[in-house]
């Protein structure tokens, strides 16, 4: 584990117009409650960039109004998913995809999903051959590993128009981002799911189409893609931090939304992402303003249905929410921020 920035290397560089452009959104309700019961605060980092992440990586000014005065970018090790960096306790908050947090749910993993950060993402990327999920039968796609939400999402995606995920697809295992990208290129295999920043990089080369984007098409573009999670013993021993923390992430993403080249400049001047660029249409692309509206407990019944159904987790909707899940701060924090 490395600890990527604490709060001095995090604000340096920060012009004071900025910071007051990064402050400047809507009038904080912290004045009114009490302190936070720590000031400190682990946030996950994905190194060479997370570009779907700029509203947790730019809360960091904002958490300073919050009280915090200890805010640690922490990153993992880069072999596993990040959804192992908090079952270790190496982050006290987690940014992942919705089954993620499901899958962890089930299988024990004390943490406690709070609410949704944006929808839209994912893109499933093919060639020539393939036109829709259906098409994917007999075809091969590209995943980084049977236990990654690579595969999970595009098993649920196939499984939900009736094809069967272990029989019906072939699928071809690539180590990393940049690998992926080659391979498609090089016709190993016929689709994979694109995060960013690979969707953003193949679209301006016109190369592959895509057959699901999870910002437009439903069932997946009415859910969130990617959920905030905490540790149980977090929430239970700082529940005021915690609203803070998620106050400080909400207002990022109205900021993402609201004013995104102000945050893909951040992003890049930081040090979180290295592409200006990619970071732009990323944020074009997703939804953050979606937080406001969206049913957290609808997206992740969803999801553990669909993982219910392939056989991926034992438990179901019901289970997985009573045990994982926490809406009380993002109740508080829609009423208190509503546009």
């Amino acid at each position: 584990m490395q600890i990527i920035q604490n709060r001095r290397t995090f604000l340096a560089g920060l012009t004071a117009a900025v910071s007051a452009e990064l402050l400047k959104v809507r009038p904080s309700s912290a004045a009114a409650e009490p302190a936070p019961e720590t000031t400190s605060v682990r946030l996950p980092r994905w190194i060479d960039g997370a570009y779907c992440w700029a509203g947790l990586y730019t809360a960091g000014e904002l958490l300073r109004a919050e009280g915090f005065t200890d805010v640690r970018y922490v990153q993992g090790d880069p072999k596993v998913d990040q959804s192992v960096w908090i079952a270790r306790g190496e982050t006290d908050f987690s940014v992942n995809y919705a089954p993620v947090h499901v899958s962890s749910i089930d299988a024990g993993i004390p943490i406690k999903v709070l609410g949704g950060l944006h929808s839209g993402c994912l893109e499933l990327i093919a060639n020539d051959s393939v036109h829709s999920i259906t098409d994917l039968r007999g075809k091969r796609v590209g995943v980084f590993d049977l236990e990654t939400a690579g595969y999970v999402l595009v098993a649920l995606m196939a499984g939900y128009v009736g094809l069967d995920p272990v029989n019906d697809i072939e699928w071809v295992i690539v180590p990393n981002d940049e690998t992926m990208a080659n391979s498609f290129v090089e016709g190993k295999f016929d689709a994979f799911l694109g995060q960013p920043p690979v969707a953003q990089m193949l679209r301006p080369k016109k190369i592959g189409h895509t057959i699901l984007n999870s910002t437009i098409d439903p069932p997946w573009s009415q859910h969130f893609c990617c959920m905030i999670s905490a540790t149980e013993d977090y929430v239970n021993r700082y529940p005021v931090a915690t609203k803070r923390i998620l106050r400080a992430i909400f207002k990022s993403a109205d900021l993402c939304a609201s004013d995104p080249a102000l945050i893909a400049q951040q992003l890049v001047d930081r040090g979180f992402v290295p592409s200006y660029e990619i970071a732009l249409q990323t944020l074009n692309d997703i939804r953050y303003d979606r937080w406001h509206d969206y049913d957290a407990e609808a997206s992740l019944r969803f999801y553990a249905l669909r993982l219910q159904e392939t056989g991926m987790i034992k438990s179901g909707p019901r289970e997985i929410i009573a045990n994982g899940a926490d809406w009380r701060f993002v109740n508080e924090l829609r009423r208190e921020l509503k546009s």
